[in-house]
């Protein structure tokens, strides 16, 4: 029986569309070549911030978030707002705490993005980043923080994300149920993995309720 289920936050509840777009503007690099990159980093494994590297070599991507901030202070920049979310996101989220489900909201995540999480009042009951545990997946020991804030046993949490390497390889090592979103460049490029078949594998959050508490 499941009794809390744990979000991961990029391509599982928010849309990161717009903040790669944005990223592309920024990098003077035309949307579609810069979005075709990343897709690419996820077809191959290879980390995220390796695109950076191949659209502009030598880039110090920490100075230019830095500059950026500095240049439009008032801009979202790469961080999101209410117009980003799934609009899956709040009607399942509302559904399963209907259901007696403890929902938290837990992923690889800035130090800014706890509070841009905070103030889109999703129906939660916690919301948790890698920065503020200075933790990240896959790192085993972010899912035992997972575990100790669920405060329930590990096989009565159900971890929900896009990524067989960070939400289902080292959810499943933990003890807790893996549930794989298909969206975003890495849910449908690893719900192909053989690792995969370890999950269960959704096409959208409104399939949650019914998944982890059938009427």
């Amino acid at each position: 029986m499941i009794k809390a289920a744990v979000f991961d936050v990029g391509e599982t509840l928010i849309d990161e569309t717009r903040i790669w777009c944005r990223w592309a503007d920024r990098l003077d690099i035309p949307r579609f070549a810069f979005l075709g990159v990343i897709g690419g980093m996820a077809a191959t494994g290879r980390p995220l911030t390796d695109a950076f590297e191949l659209v502009r070599p030598g880039l110090d991507l920490e100075a230019e978030q830095s500059a950026w901030a500095a240049e439009e202070p008032e801009s979202l920049r790469n961080n999101f707002d209410g117009d980003d979310l799934y609009p899956d996101v709040r009607r399942a989220l509302s559904e399963l705490r209907r259901r007696g489900i403890t929902v938290i909201i837990a992923g690889n995540q800035p130090p800014q993005a706890k509070s841009a999480l905070e103030r889109l009042r999703l129906p939660v009951d916690a919301v948790y980043t890698s920065a503020e545990w200075d933790l990240e997946k896959p790192d085993p020991k972010f899912f035992t923080r997972v575990i100790e804030v669920a405060g329930v046993e590990p096989e009565e949490i159900a971890y929900v994300g896009d990524r067989v390497d960070n939400d289902v390889v080292p959810v499943v090592a933990a003890g807790m149920v893996p549930v794989l979103i298909r969206r975003g460049p890495w849910g449908y490029l690893t719900a192909e993995l053989p690792e995969a078949a370890q999950a269960r594998i959704i096409d959208g959050l409104d399939e949650l309720p019914d998944l982890l508490s059938p009427a």
